[in-house]
């Protein structure tokens, strides 16, 4: 039996940082430790030691930056005033420092700020919470922000989603360090489902927008109302009592995105759950949900998934496989 290699996980903390951020991902990793043990090993860092309240005002005790030894994996938790405060010197010299000695670093929600403000995540994907992504990508436009992912992982450095995601990110660490049955057992004793994937979207924006503009809420609901359409521009434009050009302007000002954009993760957010479910083919689900043909849907759910629609139903087909392997 190969001797079990005990890695070091470091968690950055700052006054302000989220709870969440840091005990979800904590708790998880020492259950997998619990069932192999020795494989982990924690520490809760921050500069300057001691106790560091969070934002609920419940305090965690904490090694100083100097008392650390070799590092495995680097944490940096979140904190939502990341999104309208500039990242100190000493935080940017520690975290460059500390990511530079470890074999992987990555971020819980917020915590994308500290890293995209140390440069760690130029040129790289990246997630947050996705309600300030937009906020990430104006503030660091060298980051190639992705706000509907879960979690990302790039050349090491991983990113994940808001407060819970972190969770999910964690899970998927586990798995890379110890295999996919102690994950799966870990999830067990977290009494949730194995683990979202990464390519899962975090949030349909698309479906809970409501756009200030009330001819843009009036396109955006006959498009959710007829995706098996021809669904064009001049249409849309049509319905919101505009001209081609005045409603092309003002969907992208109410929505960040195109017409064209717009629609089409309209259609792949609907389409997913059927794709998932498995009882239709993919053409029928393809022509139904607008896209014409599988291939065009294809194209589509690897656009905005990152994940074609036949790996999509493979996953969820192994999940309920595991489910049902689970409870027997």
């Amino acid at each position: 039996m190969n001797p079990v290699i005990t890695r070091h996980i470091v968690f950055f903390v700052y006054p302000g940082f989220v709870l969440l951020d840091l005990s979800g991902p904590l708790e998880t990793f020492t259950l997998a430790e619990s069932l192999v043990p020795s494989s982990y090993r924690f520490s809760v860092v921050s500069l300057g030691g001691g106790e560091v309240e969070s934002s609920t005002c419940i305090k965690v005790s904490s090694t100083g930056v100097t008392e650390l030894d070799a590092i495995d994996t680097f944490v940096v938790v979140g904190d939502f005033a990341l999104a309208h405060r500039a990242a100190t010197l000493e935080e940017i010299t520690f975290i460059c420092a500390a990511s530079s000695r470890a074999r992987r670093t990555a971020s819980v929600c917020m915590g994308a700020f500290l890293l995209a403000a140390s440069g760690i995540l130029d040129g790289r994907r990246a997630t947050t919470h996705w309600r300030y992504a937009p906020k990430l990508q104006a503030m660091y436009p060298g980051v190639r922000v992705d706000g509907d992912r879960i979690f990302l992982e790039e050349a090491g450095v991983w990113t994940s989603a808001g407060m819970t995601a972190g969770i999910d990110m964690t899970m998927a660490l586990i798995e890379q360090d110890l295999g996919r049955e102690i994950s799966r057992a870990v999830a067990r004793n977290l009494v949730m489902y194995y683990r979202r994937p990464g390519g899962q979207l975090q949030h349909s924006s698309l479906l809970d927008l409501e756009p200030e503009s009330d001819r843009i809420q009036q396109a955006l609901i006959f498009a959710r109302e007829h995706l098996s359409e021809h669904l064009t521009v001049e249409r849309l434009a049509d319905v919101a009592h505009l001209s081609v050009r005045q409603f092309a302007r003002a969907f992208l000002t109410a929505t960040s995105m195109t017409p064209a954009k717009a629609i089409e993760r309209l259609r792949v957010e609907a389409a997913r759950p059927r794709v998932e479910d498995g009882r239709e083919t993919l053409d029928m689900i393809a022509q139904t949900a607008g896209f014409d043909d599988s291939e065009r849907m294809r194209q589509s759910f690897v656009r905005v998934l990152g994940q074609s629609p036949r790996a999509v139903r493979r996953l969820a087909r192994n999940a309920g496989a595991a489910a049902l392997r689970d409870t027997a």
